[in-house]
């Protein structure tokens, strides 16, 4: 029901509250870049990525309010891999955040059967909620759950990503340079730079850099036996950074998705979003956003990092293991082509 949203055509409703999104966060850095306050670029990247869904799911900007609640959300995330195993000592171990979270859902939820429609007009929710009415099972229960699952897939993982991109940029500050002498501002060679600087970040730092899977019938993978009900988990990570495949494959080179013939042609070589019928339905909005967003702050800002953290935390994401702190400081100069 809800892969019709995220087609290159379905895609096209989100555009302005992306841009929207976009649009704010630029004004938040540009005020940054005025009066040197130091900020935290994950914090500033969750923040755009939790916006943006927010609008999409509702059509309404995040609100203050909303934003302090759903603070709860990567505490969740990062809790999830250490959780108990059972489900209720799972859940009371984080009762207090999934109850901020759940009264922001029900907030949502009953703002949309009340027909209340952001400026942008009705958005996910409401397709949810249509769905109700001639689909029995999709309960008040059922629909919290998705809100919820949107909400976290469609923000936590694509905010990782763009923080990482900032900390390989902070490595590699020609890779910026080179994006926006790819084209003028708005073009189509600069967009697909910009693009490319995105896919290099999720090979290095896939969204999901491990997927599990369960077999549904016996079968035989690369000459192993594997029974049915088997659990077979699936590493992008060990894939993307494999010497067989790629080229000095821990380097950081977006060239590899711009140059003819850099990026290998094994279909299982890079899948950030998994693969096949079961890959992640939000691909082409993760990489609309991403890419928005960076089209908005590349040209004009260039965080220089107070601190940057020394390695990574594996859990439901790959994601730096301490803070970002970073000033703006002046406008970074024009690149001249």
């Amino acid at each position: 029901m809800l892969q019709a949203q995220f087609t290159g055509r379905g895609m096209r409703r989100y555009e302005q509250r992306i841009t929207g999104a976009a649009r704010t966060s630029a004004a938040r850095w540009a005020e940054y870049a005025r009066t040197g306050e130091e900020f935290d670029v994950g914090d500033e990247m969750r923040r755009f990525a939790l916006d943006t869904i927010w609008r999409s799911l509702t059509g309404h900007p995040l609100d203050s309010t909303t934003e302090s609640e759903l603070a709860a959300v990567p505490a969740v995330v990062a809790a999830l891999p250490s959780l108990p195993a059972d489900g209720a000592a799972a859940r009371g171990a984080v009762a207090a955040e999934l109850a901020g979270i759940d009264a922001v859902a029900s907030r949502a939820i009953a703002a949309a059967r009340c027909h209340e429609a952001g400026p942008d007009g009705p958005g996910l929710l409401h397709v949810l909620l249509d769905a109700a009415e001639t689909r029995p099972e999709y309960t008040d229960g059922l629909i919290r759950d998705e809100l919820v699952t949107l909400l976290v897939a469609g923000h936590e993982t694509t905010a990782t990503t763009l923080t990482w991109l900032y900390l390989l940029w902070d490595r590699t500050p020609e890779a910026r340079v080179q994006a926006l002498a790819a084209g003028a501002d708005g073009s189509p060679e600069r967009r697909q730079a910009i693009q490319a600087l995105v896919h290099e970040a999720l090979r290095l730092y896939p969204s999901a850099w491990i997927l599990p899977r369960s077999v549904a019938q016996d079968d035989n993978l690369a000459g192993y036996e594997i029974e049915a009900g088997t659990d077979v988990l699936v590493c992008p990570y060990l894939a993307h950074r494999d010497p067989q495949l790629w080229d000095d494959p821990d380097r950081f080179d977006p060239a590899r998705f711009t140059a003819p013939g850099r990026r290998p042609a094994h279909p299982g070589s890079y899948f950030p979003f998994g693969i096949g019928p079961r890959a992640c339905l939000g691909l082409q909005f993760a990489l609309r956003e991403s890419t928005a967003l960076l089209e908005h702050l590349l040209p004009a800002h260039v965080p220089r990092f107070r601190s940057t953290p020394e390695g990574a935390v594996y859990g439901i994401t790959v994601r730096p293991d301490g803070p970002t702190p970073a000033v703006l400081g002046a406008t970074a100069p024009a690149v001249c082509r």
